[in-house]
């Protein structure tokens, strides 16, 4: 299949990947639009990972205030040069984490900071949903019921608001690739009056 000149501005339209990348993706998957955009999520994790030993001491706080006051989100997202700090795009993304925050209300950042008694409780609810199941079954339940309540409550595991095919540690994976530069969400803080 012949790829278009087209082919590669809409594959870069949807993943702001470089050009050459976005032609590469689309030879290496003969045309298919939709596997070129998991071979370059692919590259961009890739590339994520390389970076993600880069020391990220740059960054903002953003904030978001909704319901007349009534809830607001604090969050810090750490770069590693202030000149992408001052970005508009990474300002954008911080923005869109602090609504998402809001909306979704996750209670952790990532998995890791799950205290383990907590963890052992909800095993523990998770096991006794499953009475009746053959015992065969019950390991592979309560590590799906698992990740689902990881997917619930960690930030990073969370999906996107504004793009429910991508979780959050996708979006910042996304924005690494693009943008250069380890990308890293530090700490957050969700207030709501009453709560």
């Amino acid at each position: 299949m012949e790829i278009t000149a087209q082919m590669v501005g809409t594959l870069r339209s949807k993943t702001g990947a470089g050009f050459i990348d976005c032609k590469k993706a689309l030879v290496e998957n003969k045309g298919s639009m939709e596997e070129a955009i998991v071979w370059l999520k692919k590259k961009g994790m890739l590339s994520a990972a390389q970076k993600a030993n880069r020391t990220a001491q740059e960054g903002i706080v953003g904030s978001y205030i909704h319901l007349g006051g009534k809830l607001g989100v604090l969050v810090e997202v750490n770069c590693e040069t202030d000149f992408v700090a001052r970005n508009e795009e990474f300002k954008q993304m911080v923005s869109d984490i602090c609504m998402h925050i809001t909306a979704a209300a996750p209670i952790y950042l990532r998995r890791e900071d799950v205290p383990q008694t907590v963890v052992d409780k909800e095993v523990e609810i998770a096991k006794a949903q499953c009475e009746g199941k053959p015992a065969q079954a019950i390991q592979k339940i309560v590590e799906g019921k698992m990740n689902k309540w990881f997917g619930e409550n960690c930030l990073l595991e969370q999906p996107f608001v504004k793009n429910s095919e991508q979780t959050i540690q996708e979006l910042l994976n996304e924005k690494i690739a693009k943008i250069g530069e380890n990308i890293q969400i530090k700490r957050f803080a969700r207030y709501q009056v009453g709560e």
